[in-house]
């Protein structure tokens, strides 16, 4: 297996990790290792994290860099490509995509702001090849003062509300249809790190299936005191009723509100329970 740390210390030029980032660099982008990917990363500063890439990644990959600092260019004699401009501005990403076409993996290792982190974030994952990946390191300023946190507008909150937009997909919920819902079939969350796996093909409207085996009318147990048991079999006797009129909906309704207030008082119980 290639060591990302070997990569690391062999650069020629500076490049500065924190060591958490090795395991999880390791863990999302061992699979691309000497496959013909488009790789981007955003903040090149020195250019020693390209030459890192490149030898992990190996000679197919195309390694791409992006910076503010137009100094950056001279990274094109070692064989990268860079681009110039500001990750914080849509026309950037619009024109950027325009030239390079689809990617496999970007890197965001810019600026590290709220603003920059969403904006790069929203612009680039419908530009991202299926299978491929948007990480976003240093996400820990989401709780940093200097910018602007700890807000209910940071970064991390953002990817967490995303969790919402992956779960409307599942049965009975009513999708949300952002920009994200037929797109990112997952996120992982590490320290300092989250990553986007972009897979449309995976990203679709879940639907109840039965393998047609043999039934043994097993009781369902989440219901399994007589009360819950009551109700349970109330709404489904409800649901099977044909049509969709006021009087069923309100019906179902007010019964799945008495089975949150049961859930929600367990829920009481068994917190002060915890805390003895």
């Amino acid at each position: 297996m290639k060591s990302i740390v070997d990569s690391y210390y062999s650069s020629e030029y500076s490049t500065i990790k924190y060591d958490s980032y090795f395991h999880t660099y390791q863990t999302l982008l061992d699979k691309y290792i000497g496959s013909d990917i488009t790789f981007v990363e955003i903040g090149v500063f020195n250019g020693g994290s390209l030459f890192m890439w490149r030898d992990f990644f190996g000679e197919r990959a195309r390694i791409i860099g992006i910076d503010l600092n137009p100094d950056a260019k001279y990274l094109e004699k070692q064989g990268f490509e860079i681009y110039i401009g500001s990750q914080s501005d849509p026309n950037f990403w619009s024109e950027f995509f325009k030239s390079v076409g689809k990617v496999d993996i970007i890197l965001d290792d810019g600026g590290h702001s709220n603003l920059q982190q969403l904006i790069t974030l929203r612009s680039c994952v419908e530009n991202i090849n299926d299978g491929g990946l948007l990480i976003c390191e240093d996400v820990h300023t989401s709780y940093f003062t200097e910018f602007g946190n700890p807000s209910r507008f940071s970064f991390v909150n953002y990817s967490k509300n995303i969790v919402d937009s992956i779960n409307s997909r599942a049965n009975g919920l009513k999708s949300l249809n952002d920009e994200y819902h037929n797109i990112v079939f997952s996120i992982e969350f590490f320290e300092s790190i989250i990553a986007y796996k972009i897979n449309r093909k995976k990203s679709f409207k879940a639907k109840v299936t039965d393998n047609g085996g043999k039934k043994i009318d097993a009781k369902d147990f989440r219901y399994n005191t007589k009360i819950r048991n009551s109700l349970f079999s109330l709404k489904v006797d409800i649901s099977n009723q044909y049509g969709n009129t006021l009087i069923k909906r309100l019906k179902i309704k007010m019964i799945d509100k008495i089975l949150f207030l049961l859930s929600y008082f367990e829920c009481v119980k068994n917190y002060k329970y915890w805390l003895k």
